[in-house]
């Protein structure tokens, strides 16, 4: 490759279209290669290669190409392949290929999508976005919302505006209520509002890992008589660990007579608002104040997408609206929305594209179908589970997500829970699948996260009879 021009930190046409074929080329090997690949390389043969004493900083410029090689040898081939068929662990992010593009779209054009006067189209896009997903919650016209980084951000911003409809941004005696199974993004949101730990009451769930009701009206009445201040309850759509709802309905009924705002953490089993047959179990959900979603997780997004929505979108500008006079220029939207008004960014990128583009391109009914073939196979997975009796059902597959024990006669609870630990630690030793576990009620499970619409029904029995296989030879 010719000299660079690093003064301008620029390259020439030939260069820019020779890295970004190269580029490309290695992100569609990527793709075609999954199901093919070791999901993990072991601690031990970690290659230190970008400490700043074996790869420093250069004081002169280098060929793109060798630092392609830097990146591929120490970055590439040591990440965790979550959008692969064989991740099931946590929540795998299954991506697609046209969401990545729009995404290199966005980074090429560096654009800004704070404010709509010179961006209308990039308003308009994030707009149509976000209708979208209002409809699926089911929200009336003068709902709104804003893209964001992921869940964490999203729940954070209904946790502000919570905050400050309901206390006035006063949070003495302020107490709030969420389960047991709550995703800890809501402990760090509060963390950084000024809450102390005691102000989370954590309500116990009950044997289907669902909030219970009874004990959340039975506090909020203990701490109204205690002097304290009950303003938030927060619902899950979709736990971490099981998949689990909360009793969305009887939460709203709830909030709705003691005065409460209700959010809903959905990041995710949000994307179970495209199924039809599912939708009754979600019920509740369009009574909520404020809803989270993360779209790179059951929406098939690269990361970083997520978006918070809310009942009334003038509660975002009333909170996040500031006019410096270096901003007046721009002040005039001509009819579209300052997404810079709306949340906590004011610079900020066209994460609404990628959604966009993805449907444009696949259309609605294609992510309908992959929701549901999701769905299906937590599904079938529990079926072969439940036919085979060396296995136990922690939780059922609610939504895209199974939890199960291996048992064993004559093993106490302790016993089992170390025998399901090393089944879950052998069966990522032999690199061919990824596969985490979680704790319910105490007892260590094995856990299938199977939202990637890549997945076979072959690839569940498999892993399946590799698990039993493990399970069988395996010592507690």
């Amino acid at each position: 490759m010719s000299r660079l021009d690093n003064d301008k930190l620029s390259l020439s046409r030939e260069q820019m279209i020779a890295l970004g074929y190269k580029v490309v080329d290695m992100i569609v090997d990527y793709y075609q290669g999954h199901g093919q690949r070791e999901m993990i390389r072991n601690i031990e043969g970690r290659d230190p290669g970008l400490g700043t004493r074996e790869v420093p900083i250069p004081a002169a410029g280098q060929d793109p190409f060798k630092v392609l090689e830097l990146v591929e040898k120490h970055v590439l081939a040591d990440i965790q392949h979550v959008s692969d068929p064989n991740f099931f662990a946590y929540v795998p992010g299954p991506s697609n290929f046209v969401g990545a593009m729009a995404d290199a779209l966005c980074a090429g054009f560096n654009i800004f999508a704070g404010t709509a006067t010179h961006s209308h189209g990039t308003a308009q896009v994030e707009e149509a976005a976000i209708n979208w997903l209002k409809g699926l919650v089911g929200y009336p016209a003068t709902a709104g919302g804003t893209f964001v980084s992921g869940g964490s951000v999203a729940n954070l911003t209904g946790l502000i505006l919570a905050r400050h409809n309901k206390l006035e941004d006063d949070i003495r005696q302020a107490v709030l209520y969420c389960s047991d199974e709550t995703h800890s993004c809501v402990d760090k949101a509060l963390r950084i509002l000024g809450f102390k730990p005691h102000q989370l009451i954590r309500i116990p769930t009950d044997l289907d890992f669902r909030m219970r009701t009874d004990l959340l009206e039975q506090r909020i009445a203990e701490d109204r008589k205690a002097g304290r201040r009950p303003f938030l309850v927060v619902g899950t759509l979709g736990t971490t660990s099981s998949g689990t709802v909360d009793p969305l309905e009887a939460l709203a009924e709830i909030c709705e007579r003691e005065d409460l705002w209700f959010h809903v953490d959905a990041a995710y089993g949000g994307g179970a608002l495209l199924s039809t047959r599912k939708r009754s179990l979600l019920k509740g959900v369009e009574r909520a104040h404020s809803v989270a979603m993360d779209q790179h997780k059951w929406f098939f997004q690269p990361y970083e997408c997520g978006t918070i929505l809310v009942r009334e979108m003038a509660w975002l500008h009333e909170f996040f609206h500031i006019l410096p006079g270096y901003l007046k220029d721009s002040a005039e939207g001509h009819g579209s929305i300052h997404y810079r008004d709306h949340g906590i960014q004011l610079t900020r990128g066209l994460r609404a594209l990628k959604l966009w583009m993805s449907l444009q391109t696949f259309g609605e009914q294609a992510f309908r179908d992959a929701v549901e073939w999701g769905l299906g196979l937590a599904e079938y997975a529990e079926e072969l589970l439940r036919a085979d009796p060396c296995w136990q059902i922690a939780s059922p597959a609610t939504l895209g997500i199974i939890a199960f024990r291996y048992r064993r006669p004559g093993l106490d609870d302790g016993a089992l829970n170390r025998l399901n630990e090393k089944i879950n630690q052998q069966v990522n030793a032999t690199k061919r699948v990824f596969l985490s576990s979680t704790e319910l009620k105490g007892r260590k499970a094995l856990r299938l996260c199977t939202i990637n619409p890549r997945v076979e029904k072959k690839a569940i029995r498999e892993l399946l009879a590799l698990l039993k296989q493990i399970g069988d030879e395996t010592t507690p």
